[in-house]
């Protein structure tokens, strides 16, 4: 069914003059205002007349949107003196601009909040980052909630396009790993867990994976991708790391360290590393010589947290059946030679 449009006027003099809370005072001439279309031929609303109606009804004090909206704003205040209603207080804030230093938009650069749960960041660390998007107080750059609404002030927002800076959003996010607590920090990994398909009951808790792996992890999915040989064996060991360090020379360090861990009646990272340590003393040589080695045998690979805390959470009885495996390998490849 076809409707009539409808329009409101526009007067013919003076001008809207409204104080923007982050640019000042801003002057619009209504000369340059068309009238302003509120209901069109469908018999939809347009745009302003919706937001108008919509900030009334909700009692909206303050509009705060991006410097892209601020020639609606001289139509939108029209529309609320014609229904003779409160005109709220405006604030436009800048532009985010992209790595590239292009402003993002829905066509340029536009990511959804959730591709960034998708992407492991935390939800402290992305709220800490946006608000200090062209906004701060001081130095500070680690924010709270309750600091953010103590401190927020529109007169501290900067007239300046803000660039978004990935690196210092990662930054945050190992930041917000490392001091969250780990057992909060572990309800979102568990999403990023179940992604990679990785069963975690037989291994350490995910609060204690959190711990090991928070200093090495900058996002959550880091965490989730690199943690599977705490909880399930691994078919081969990394190319490069097993023929650095599964050489013949390996063969005595290997055996005599297994022997010491499976000596070891109080399972802890404390006695993992007095095995370690004892077992460089007993051969006369540097802990590398024994340690390498022993965190390929363990972890299929050549980096790994710390390798006491690491052999313990990965477990006595795991750890023995690894380092056969990495002897075995190590065996084979000197038949082939």
């Amino acid at each position: 069914m076809s409707h009539a449009w409808c329009a409101l006027p526009t007067p013919q003099d003076g001008s809207v003059i409204f104080d923007d809370q982050i640019r000042g005072p801003i002057e619009f001439s209504n000369q340059e205002l068309d009238d302003l279309i509120i209901r069109r031929t469908d018999g939809s609303p347009t745009y302003n007349f919706c937001v108008v109606v919509d900030d009334w009804d909700m009692e909206i004090t303050h509009v705060i949107r991006g410097e892209d909206h601020i020639n609606n704003t001289p139509r939108q205040i029209n529309i609320l003196k014609a229904l003779n209603a409160p005109v709220p207080m405006y604030a436009h804030v800048s532009m985010i601009n992209g790595d590239d230093g292009k402003k993002l938009s829905k066509r340029h650069g536009a990511v959804s909040v959730m591709q960034y749960r998708d992407d492991g960041y935390l939800p402290e660390a992305l709220l800490n980052y946006l608000v200090r998007l062209g906004w701060s107080s001081g130095d500070q750059e680690i924010f709270t909630r309750e600091e953010m609404i103590k401190l927020f002030s529109l007169n501290a927002v900067s007239k300046s396009a803000s660039a978004f800076n990935t690196d210092k959003l990662l930054w945050l996010n190992h930041h917000y790993i490392n001091t969250l607590a780990p057992e909060y920090v572990a309800t979102h990994l568990q999403w990023h867990i179940e992604q990679e398909n990785i069963d975690t009951r037989n291994g350490p808790q995910l609060a204690e994976l959190v711990k090991l792996l928070g200093e090495r992890c900058k996002t959550l999915k880091e965490m989730a991708q690199s943690c599977r040989y705490f909880y399930e064996d691994f078919s081969e060991f990394d190319a490069d790391a097993a023929k650095k360090h599964l050489r013949p020379v390996a063969r005595q360090p290997l055996e005599v360290v297994r022997d010491k861990l499976s000596a070891i009646t109080d399972w802890s990272a404390e006695n993992v590393h007095h095995a370690i340590q004892a077992t460089a003393d007993e051969l006369e040589v540097g802990m590398g010589k024994v340690g390498m080695p022993l965190r390929v045998a363990v972890t299929g690979a050549g980096q790994s947290p710390a390798l006491d805390v690491t052999v313990h959470a990965i477990g006595k009885t795991r750890s023995i059946e690894r380092i056969n495996k990495a002897l075995g390998f190590i065996a084979e490849r000197e038949s082939q030679q």
